[in-house]
């Protein structure tokens, strides 16, 4: 791709060899990448010009994608990037974004009595009571399945917190408990570890929105991988873990609310999970096997919080468990509602001090997966999420049953010879994945059927399923927490006892 009537500092040379893109740029010149008409990557030449850009996987999920190099006002040609194959195509119609092919997902089998157990959700709470009632109103409105939400109020001088948190005392599975004096955030963090006995925790900030499957989106992350210590939510300002544009607050599309952005993300993002050496105590889900092996968060070297989640999150890794990012859970962050802006700041910068002195590779560890291809695929298909219309919930109609076809987008699904047979919404029909072992397909084991349905769930984040499963596909359903007409719905959290 070489044009000598566009500007110099466009790439001079573009190759491509089915899996990277390497561009002849000039010294310590930059670029930016754009994909399907949506900005992906900037990259910047080295001290020979060179510049590249790993692609294992299209983020589109698709065969081929486009490609535009930019800089500032001025573009290259557009061409055809093909998957697998080397060399540049002239360029082609845009496919719209499919399932990612590599992804992550839990093994419902394997992981069935993790996906059972009771969740604690733990939310340390100072002052603020608008955002507190925001948050506490949001996870007893969108949590299904077994959970119970403890509250701790760390001796919070705002007098509006008491009679808040009273309205919430005889709510079903809400413990609310308050310090006799302030201990600070991560100490009142470790209480609720500790109150929530074996259960895994969620350590959820009280500035926070939750939005529907957040938690089994979390949980999902955190069990599709034994070695897996932590899972944490992305936001729409939560620095590192922002989208789709890193330590930046990213407002919705115009128009759109925090639900249909968090649906967005659920449905597009995927769950092809991005690794990092650290996790974010905004929404932080934390397995009791790794609190085990690991202990709780460091209350004496981080008493107001700011450092403690990513202190922690160091010790697993060098005790070999490793962090997740639950692109496809969207979790709203207001930020500062307790400290302010200034004192975060400054809160931050003290933390900061003690993990670079206990963890020196810490920022250049953080700083090198950050624009991991995973995560780069991630803020890409957020950006495309936003891009379009406002989304609707997606149901599974098993066989022939009846769906409201102008609710929700319907998903068909029945049992072939070979597997599953899948109809998208578009009415295109196809295998959706094959069962090779002949045992399995003919009827004689039912695993590799749950498997199957398990993957394809979670594939295209279904919402509900319509019509009379068969039992083995219900128990997939009920440990994935989809609801299903044929099953009573879970009992409301949160409703009076």
């Amino acid at each position: 791709m070489t044009d000598p009537q566009v500007s110099s500092r466009l790439p001079r040379r573009v190759d491509w060899d089915g899996a990277e893109l390497r561009l002849a740029l000039p010294v310590r010149g930059e670029v930016e990448v754009w994909l399907d008409g949506t900005y992906y990557a900037r990259l910047r030449a080295d001290d020979a010009g060179d510049a590249r850009l790993a692609l294992p996987v299209l983020p589109n999920g698709q065969a081929r994608v486009n490609l535009q190099l930019r800089v500032a006002r001025e573009c290259s040609a557009t061409v055809t990037l093909q998957r697998g194959r080397a060399g540049l195509a002239r360029a082609a119609a845009l496919l719209p974004p499919q399932p990612l092919c590599e992804q992550d997902y839990v093994d419902v089998a394997v992981a069935a009595e993790s996906l059972r157990r009771e969740i604690a959700i733990v939310v340390p709470v100072y002052n603020a009571p608008e955002a507190v009632a925001v948050c506490l109103d949001s996870v007893l409105a969108q949590t299904r399945g077994a959970a119970r939400l403890i509250v701790i109020d760390d001796a919070s001088p705002d007098p509006a917190i008491a009679p808040l948190l009273a309205r919430y005392r005889d709510c079903r599975g809400v413990t609310i408990l308050g310090n006799e004096h302030n201990l600070g955030f991560t100490a009142t963090a470790n209480r609720g570890i500790e109150v929530a006995g074996r259960a895994d925790v969620v350590l959820l900030n009280a500035d926070t929105e939750v939005a529907a499957h957040w938690l089994a989106g979390l949980r999902r992350a955190a069990w599709a991988a034994a070695e897996t210590a932590s899972a944490t939510a992305v936001s729409d300002n939560a620095g590192a873990f922002s989208v789709p544009e890193l330590e930046q607050e990213n407002p919705f599309p115009h128009g759109w609310t925090f639900a249909q952005a968090a649906l967005a993300v659920r449905q597009q993002a995927g769950s092809a999970y991005p690794r990092l050496p650290t996790g974010n105590g905004f929404c932080l889900y934390l397995k009791r096997a790794a609190l085990d092996a690991v202990g709780v968060l460091d209350a004496q070297a981080f008493a107001q919080g700011y450092g403690e989640e990513n202190d922690w999150c160091q010790r697993a890794e060098a005790a070999g468990w490793r962090h997740v990012i639950a692109g496809d859970v969207l979790v709203r962050h207001a930020r500062s509602q307790s400290f302010g802006e200034a004192r975060r700041r400054t809160l931050g910068e003290a933390g900061m001090a003690v993990l670079r002195e206990r963890w020196p590779n810490y920022e250049n560890d953080v700083g090198a997966s950050l624009f991991s291809p995973r995560r780069r695929v991630l803020d890409w298909r957020v950006r495309r999420a936003y891009a379009g219309a406002p989304p609707l919930p997606r149901q599974l109609c098993w066989e022939d049953a009846a769906a409201d076809t102008e609710a929700a987008p319907v998903y068909r699904c029945r049992r072939g010879r070979d597997g599953l047979w899948l109809q998208s919404p578009d009415g295109a029909a196809a295998l959706y994945e094959h069962l090779a072992d002949a045992s399995v397909a003919a009827g004689c084991s039912a695993a590799g059927w749950s498997a199957s349905f398990a993957r394809l769930l979670q594939c295209h984040a279904i919402d509900r399923i319509v019509g009379a499963l068969p039992s083995e596909f219900a128990r997939v359903a009920a440990a994935l927490a989809i609801d299903t007409t044929t099953a009573p719905a879970p009992r409301p959290f949160g409703t009076v006892a």
